[in-house]
């Protein structure tokens, strides 16, 4: 009868450790993710423009249900005075003006790696370098969360000068 007294402790004790440890990890933040665009100038007009521009984007702890990420572009080397441009239910516009060093240039941005893992998809986040002005995008259109369901966007702002948002969906 003891042995089994001491069993059923020593499986209870470990079922308990395993649960804090669980808690305790499932807790823990995601870490922050670097979203690298590469710049494609539009022509070759000699006009000075960054090769590449990197976002960050952080995935909440999960919850059951659905998944958040939380996103934030420092613009401050290339741009100033960033607003809201435009939005609406499936994209959100960020515009500012350019820095005299980038002022003349023409150009597009597109995700090309998310981490250490080059990216493939469909670039949801874009960049437009036009008449002095730098043009961040934040796009839904087409993507599709794990129902098939088109994920939204949840916060979008403008915090010290950079863009931020959260999109999410469901799982």
């Amino acid at each position: 009868m003891q042995k089994l007294s001491y069993f059923m402790r020593s499986n209870i004790a470990r079922l308990g450790l395993g649960i804090v440890a669980l808690s305790i990890f499932s807790a823990v933040p995601a870490s922050a993710a670097n979203v690298e665009m590469r710049v494609l100038t539009a022509n070759d007009t000699g006009a000075i423009c960054p090769d590449k521009v990197t976002l960050t984007e952080t995935p909440r702890p999960y919850r059951e249900g659905g998944y958040t990420i939380d996103g934030s572009a420092n613009l401050k080397a290339i741009a100033e005075n960033m607003t809201i441009a435009a939005t609406d239910d499936y994209s959100v516009t960020w515009v500012g003006k350019l820095k005299p060093k980038y002022s003349k240039c023409t150009a597009t941005a597109g995700i090309t790696r998310i981490g250490n893992e080059a990216y493939q998809g469909h670039s949801y986040l874009r960049l437009r370098f036009m008449n002095g002005k730098v043009y961040l995008i934040l796009d839904m259109t087409g993507q599709a969360d794990a129902n098939d369901f088109t994920t939204v966007i949840l916060q979008k702002s403008v915090r010290n000068g950079n863009p931020t948002w959260s999109w999410g969906g469901t799982d």
